[in-house]
């Protein structure tokens, strides 16, 4: 429940960041030698020297292709802000937990992070499913749960409720929204059908995609995750003989989709969400699922529409996937970079900017603070602005929408914007994706009104 004491915290704690810059580089460190002299232990997981974060992810199972990478991305970039100075003196120390996409193991692993680890917050815990069986235990321990790697409107859109809890992503009922407004005044004869992950993923993506397709929806199918026989579901929908099907799922069921569709010679048009249209897996998944039948190159997705909300590997003369590719160069694990480890820096980035607007006497309270007070107004990758206030906690307000070819998105909209409900949907005037890195890829924390 919010009280008067928080928000005049807040206040007091967002004033002082402000007053340090002075004294402060653009990181909240020293401008002496590049790392502060760092505050006191102020809170759970912080000390004079460092921050203890954690979050779960997938590392292992079904929903590991694509999405184990997060974290390493999230990583790289703390490792970058821990190289240069930290934030405030303090090095981010960040605790990876693999809960193989199971919302049970989600729960064990939760409370070691809680009561064992003693973070200070959780950060870009991964899954709807998973992170919803954990997202009230948080919020009664006054834990921060930021950034959620998942785009359910549990993440948001009931701050009274969930007042510790915040989204990244833009949520699924506004990419429904979107993508439905598209089809409904470009397509307004196509039949529609909908293939969605059966809980929270998908019932906000039919949410929002019925408030402009309700008439032209022929058919629903939903698919229950780690089930991997979902032959009935494609079938059904090519039973009802869609010109285009929106498919709401993860990396592994987009290919699953796909594979199954060629079999059957099924082939509408298709709208596949961000969070599971990654070119470059979804073709490896293929060939990978398909026994090399199906080749596993970018080139599988031709055709296919999606959403981007944050420059991703194809856009490689955009300033942020520049910076990104420095990070991982510096301090990247295996691999290369790719796309879901731009999403681990973009969200990283943004959790740095937060410590920043709360302060060098963090806490909690004053973090959750800082971010209802100045939240909306944070720079980053984001292509639309950020929806963050007392009464929204819920992430980017936009996307755009795009048409894969060869592993590039090419523009079919403007970036667009939005929120829950009935809000309007316009051309995002911002500027927001206009925004362009720092030199040193550091927040500046001038930046932050």
């Amino acid at each position: 429940m919010r009280t008067r004491h928080r928000r005049l915290a807040g206040a007091v704690s967002i004033l002082t960041s402000l007053l340090l810059v002075a004294a402060c580089g653009a990181g909240g460190r020293s401008d002496d030698d590049g790392a502060g002299d760092g505050g006191s232990a102020s809170d759970v997981g912080v000390t004079a020297d460092s921050i203890t974060v954690g979050g779960t992810f997938p590392l292992t199972g079904v929903a590991a292709p694509g999405y184990s990478e997060i974290p390493t991305g999230a990583q790289a970039y703390f490792d970058w802000v821990n190289d240069n100075g930290g934030v405030y003196g303090r090095s981010i120390d960040f605790e990876v937990k693999d809960d193989g996409y199971d919302p049970t193991k989600t729960s064990s692993l939760t409370n070691e992070l809680v009561l064992q680890d003693q973070v200070f917050a959780t950060v870009g815990s991964l899954g709807t499913p998973t992170h919803s069986a954990v997202v009230d235990f948080l919020n009664d321990e006054g834990v921060p749960d930021l950034f959620v790697s998942s785009g359910s409107l549990g993440w948001g859109d009931d701050p009274e409720a969930r007042p510790m809890t915040f989204g990244w992503q833009p949520d699924y009922e506004i990419e429904g929204k979107i993508i439905g407004q598209y089809v409904a005044e470009e397509m307004p004869d196509a039949k529609v059908g909908l293939f969605l992950q059966d809980d929270d993923f998908g019932a906000d993506a039919e949410k929002g995609a019925r408030q402009f397709l309700d008439s032209q929806i022929v058919d629903v199918q939903r698919y229950t995750s780690g089930n991997t026989d979902i032959g009935p579901q494609i079938a059904g929908l090519q039973a009802s003989k869609p010109d285009i099907v929106l498919a709401f799922t993860t990396p592994s069921y987009t290919a699953l989709a796909q594979l199954v569709s060629l079999k059957l010679g099924f082939a509408p048009q298709w709208y596949v969400s961000n969070v599971g249209s990654d070119p470059a897996l979804v073709g490896s998944l293929l060939e990978q699922f398909s026994e090399g039948a199906v080749p596993g190159d970018a080139s599988a997705l031709n055709g296919v529409m999606t959403s981007e909300y944050i420059p991703g590997i194809d856009a490689q003369d955009d300033p942020w996937v520049q910076l990104w590719q420095q990070v991982w160069d510096a301090h990247g694990a295996k691999g290369e970079l790719t796309n879901y480890r731009i999403y681990g820096m973009s969200w990283a980035y943004t959790f740095v900017q937060a410590l920043q607007a709360a302060g060098e006497d963090l806490t909690r309270e004053g973090l959750v603070d800082a971010l209802e007070e100045v939240g909306s107004s944070l720079e980053g990758p984001n292509l639309a602005p950020y929806r963050y206030s007392e009464d929204s906690h819920l992430g980017i307000s936009g996307l755009q929408l795009v048409e894969l070819e060869n592993g590039a998105g090419q523009p079919l909209t403007d970036v667009l914007v939005t929120d829950i409900g009935d809000a309007e949907i316009a051309t995002d005037d911002s500027g927001q994706a206009d925004d362009g890195p720092p030199e040193d890829g550091i927040p500046d924390v001038d930046a932050v009104e």
